[in-house]
Order: C-alpha cells, then structure tokens, then sequence
C-alpha cells in the first residue's frame, strides 16, 4: 500500500504531531508500505529522507522551525508534479488542521483517492490559547476552509450534545468541514473522539492512539534502573515551551508549594526567558533545571529515571503523549487534565482544578508520596498497548476499510 501523508509542518520539525508521523511513517515502512509525506520545507538543516516531497515555503517563526505553504492552483500544480514519479497511491492520510489539510484534501480530490484524516488538535482551544481575537480567527479560519478544501461543505450537521450552541464559525464547525471531505476519522484518544462525535464531526470516529517507539521502549526498559535511584524526588515537565502547555503556573506551583525536589524541564520554546527569570525570582526549596531538547532516546531515558512527569495543560491536548511514554516505563504522573487522566487511568496524581494552589497541594502530595517509598503504580499494560506495530497495525485496518468502501 502507499500512503501519502500530509501535514502542516515538516516531520524534522519540533511537536508532538511531527514525533507520532515519524514513527507512524518508519513503522509502515517496516510492514512492507510504502509511505511519501508531504510538507512545507523547512528552513533550517535537517536530515535527508526520499520520502519527503518537501513544498516550497515560506517561515512562520523567527527561529525558522515552523513554515507555511500556501494552499492554491500554483501548490496543486506543484504537487502533482512531484506525485508523477511516486504513483499510484493508493489512500491520502491528511494529519494537518490548515494547509496541510487543505493541500492533501485537494490533492485527494483531483485524483479520486480516500481520505483518512487524523484529527491531533483542539482547534478552538489551540486558538483561544494562542491567538488575541480567537473568534475572528475561527471566522476567518472557516472562510478559509470554505474557499480552499475542493468542494464547499454544508451546514454542519446536528450536533448530539446539548451544551454547545451550534455554530457554523466554531472550531467545531471548522472540523467538520475537514472531516466531510473524509471517508474515515482518527483520534488520539478516546475523550478526544467522543467530544468530535459530540459536536457532530463524524458519526464514528477511531482511536488510535500516538504510539511510543517499539525499540527505544525495549532499550529503555532494558537500560532503566531496576530500583530507584537515591535522592530527592525527581520531577521532570517535558513539552512546548508555550503559554497552552502552563509551564509558568507550573514553576509558580514549585516555588509556592516548598517542595524539597528535583525538577527538571526538558523542552523550547518562546517562554524558556520567561520560565527562566521566573526561577530566579521565586529562588524555589526545589532545584529546577533547564536541560533543553533532548533527543528522543535521551528524553525516555529522563522519564525512565524519573519519580514522575508533570502534565499541566488542561482541555488543549487531544491525547498526553508524554504521560503516556513515562507509564510505559513505569514512570507515574502528576496529571492537571482530566480528560487524560481518565484515560491514562491508574498510575496518577490527579490535580483537582487549574489553580496554582491545586497544582502546590498534589505536588506536595506526590512528593510525600515518593519520599515514604510509596508512589502510585501505573498500569503496566500500557507499554504493550502504546507500542507502534500495534497502533500502526490498528491504522493500516482503518486504511484498508477507507479504500474498500470506495470500490
């Protein structure tokens, strides 16, 4: 089978989405399929790989991590050319919220070919985060949407939740324009997919979760430490460096809460200054370290030796990757969402609310914890069930029924 993905971003570039579509795309290439991954070039140096059809672009950030191709006739040409060679295909995997997104569903559109959209975001959520004025943003995002995917979407339809007002220039609504123009949708994760069914996305919507690398999980189970390491408890907070991911309250929550620790920050971003400063202000019991980015093995080496990882963000993650590699090394975590908590499941120490004072009280808690030798114990079948071959083996199911409801 050959898979073309697309995506908003080059696969070489920082992110969650970007880790998933490398293992996604290495582990189908280890079952036998052939996979292109289309994207905007990135703007810095980064390895070579000829499944990359890399688009023109221009930056979006001024470290030139991020990047944009514009969506239109003169990209299709562009694409269509550089498809020649690499024909036929035999399903279109879009894993993009913007152009990405529409750049693939118009590619799919052309040539008559299925398409499997993975949804990785909370839109709304994301925007409302990031953005100063979200609603224009979500207006203008569906104006887009409206004028760029190859045919113009309906209303949305009836949306079977009772607390969301319809609204056809919603993040909501905005999503199922994608996913109308798609013959399946996935999920990362179980509350993720019944809030897109919810809000009328799709009628059914699969969950594969992001998975962890097979061999790095086997080389850190069989590299970590058999019992703990002596010394104070070891707190690691890994992600982007942005204000979604509540690095800030996090580092608040240290210095408030009096904790003797140690906490260590893997990750970048546009708040390192900020996190930075706000260390030395506050001057914390706990040591706080900046290790920066770290490589993938690095980083599951960290959460092996870890006395837990602590996930701040709350309603903006469509899955916790993270919480979710460090209970596959029997690692636990300090978890502020719900929503993830409820699918992580055993293994946690659950924040009761977004205050800094909630996060202080079960850092407390989960330092007392440590200390006394009795930590809470994460579900050992979660290494088994987050291994790529068996999430990719769960994606190649849902391509396989994509290209046979077209026959």
């Amino acid at each position: 089978m050959h898979v073309v993905m697309f995506a908003d971003q080059h696969l070489e570039s920082l992110g969650g989405a970007q880790v998933s579509m490398r293992l996604q795309k290495r582990f189908l290439e280890r079952a036998g399929h052939v996979v292109t991954v289309v994207a905007p070039r990135l703007h810095r140096p980064a390895p070579d790989d000829i499944a990359y059809l890399d688009l023109p672009s221009i930056p979006l950030t001024l470290d030139r991590e991020y990047a944009l191709t514009w969506p239109g006739a003169r990209t299709d040409r562009f694409v269509d050319s550089e498809m020649g060679a690499r024909l036929p295909v035999d399903v279109v995997h879009v894993q993009a919220d913007f152009w990405g997104a529409y750049i693939g569903h118009r590619f799919a559109a052309r040539h008559g070919l299925p398409v499997v959209h993975t949804m990785h975001n909370r839109v709304d959520v994301g925007i409302e985060a990031t953005a100063p004025f979200p609603g224009l943003v979500l207006r203008a995002l569906n104006a887009w949407a409206r004028r760029a995917l190859p045919r113009r979407v309906a209303a949305p339809v009836e949306v079977r939740d009772t607390a969301p007002a319809v609204c056809d220039v919603d993040g909501w609504a905005y999503l199922r324009r994608l996913a109308a123009v798609s013959r399946a949708v996935t999920a990362p994760s179980g509350h993720f997919a019944r809030r897109l069914e919810r809000h009328g996305v799709a009628d059914a919507v699969d969950v594969i979760w992001n998975g962890i690398d097979d061999d790095a999980l086997d080389a850190a189970l069989a590299a970590g430490p058999t019992e703990r390491r002596p010394g104070r408890p070891r707190f690691v907070w890994l992600g982007r460096m942005s204000p979604e991911k509540r690095l800030l309250p996090f580092l608040e929550a240290v210095a408030e809460s009096g904790i003797d620790a140690e906490v260590e920050i893997i990750g970048g971003g546009g708040q390192l200054r900020a996190a930075q400063r706000l260390i030395e202000r506050r001057a914390p019991v706990a040591s706080a370290t900046f290790a920066g980015r770290l490589s993938y093995a690095e980083t599951l080496r960290r959460l092996a030796d870890a006395d837990a990882v602590v996930q701040t963000s709350i309603g903006f993650e469509t899955q916790g990757m993270t919480v979710f590699e460090a209970a596959s090394l029997g690692t636990p975590a300090v978890v502020s969402d719900p929503d993830i908590g409820a699918e992580l499941g055993a293994g946690i120490w659950t924040v009761p609310d977004a205050t800094v004072a909630a996060l202080s009280q079960t850092l407390r808690r989960a330092t007392a914890d440590i200390a006394a030798g009795s930590p809470v114990t994460p579900d050992a079948s979660v290494a088994e069930r987050f291994r790529q071959s068996s999430r990719t083996a769960a994606m190649v199911a849902v391509y396989e029924r994509a290209v046979a409801a077209g026959r």
